[in-house]
C-alpha cells in the first residue's frame, strides 16, 4: 500500500463513526478487519454499503479497509455509506451532484433523544393527577 495513494475520510450516523481508507484496487470491502460478507449477514446492509459506489459506476476500482465503532450494524453501515460518498465526491467533483441528489454526502444527523429527568422518556410524561 503506498501512503501517498491512500485516501481517507470519516463517516457519522447516530452514534457510529466509521473511518474509511481506500486505495486503488480490486474492489475488496473490509470492515474491522473482517471481510464485508463476513461482518454483514443482512443484504440490506451490504446494499447501503455499496449504493455510493454503485451510483457513481465505482465498484472495483477502490480497496476499501474500514474501522467502525459504535451504535448497531444497520447505524454503522449508514457511517461507512457516508464516508465512501464524502471520499467519492472528493476524488471527482463529477460525483458530488449524483450523490447529492441522492442525499448521501448530508449526515443523517438523527439519534436517539436522552430520558428527562423526573419523567418516564424523552418524550412520554407520567399521567397528571389533579386529586
Amino acid at each position: 500500500m503506498a501512503a501517498a495513494k491512500q485516501k481517507h475520510t470519516v463517516g457519522k450516523r447516530k452514534t457510529s463513526i466509521a473511518r474509511l481508507y481506500a486505495t486503488p484496487g480490486s474492489g475488496l470491502i473490509k470492515i474491522n478487519k473482517r471481510d464485508m460478507d463476513d461482518y454483514y449477514k443482512r443484504e440490506t446492509s451490504k446494499m447501503i454499503v455499496r449504493q455510493p459506489l454503485e451510483l457513481t459506476s465505482s465498484l472495483g476500482k477502490f480497496d476499501i479497509h474500514v474501522r467502525v465503532v459504535g451504535g448497531g450494524l444497520q447505524g454503522q453501515a449508514g457511517a461507512i455509506r457516508h464516508a465512501l460518498s464524502k471520499l467519492l465526491a472528493a476524488e471527482n467533483p463529477e460525483h458530488r451532484s449524483v450523490l447529492k441528489a441522492k442525499g448521501l454526502i448530508t449526515r443523517d444527523a438523527r439519534k436517539k433523544e436522552r430520558k428527562l429527568y423526573g419523567q418516564k422518556g424523552a418524550r412520554a410524561r407520567f399521567q397528571f393527577s389533579k386529586r
